[in-house]
């Protein structure tokens, strides 16, 4: 139960952190790479951020694995 406990402050913490770098994050173009689908149709606006996703998602696997050790 402890681990539990631990892994859901260690994701809360990484949470906490993302979100007040995101402005810095944003700058560098993180949100907006090639391959983010946007999709804008009159007052309609869909964003599906797909090659952010597998860049933050790949950041955070080798960032994990490297605590993991």
């Amino acid at each position: 139960m402890a681990m539990v406990a631990r892994t859901l402050v260690i994701v809360g913490v990484v949470l906490v952190v993302a979100g007040l770098a995101w402005p810095w994050l944003s700058r560098i173009g993180l949100g907006r790479l090639p391959g983010d689908i946007i999709i804008r149709r009159g007052n309609f606006r869909l964003y599906f951020p797909i090659t952010t996703s597998i860049v933050v998602s790949l950041v955070l696997s080798i960032l994990f694995w490297l605590f993991h050790k």
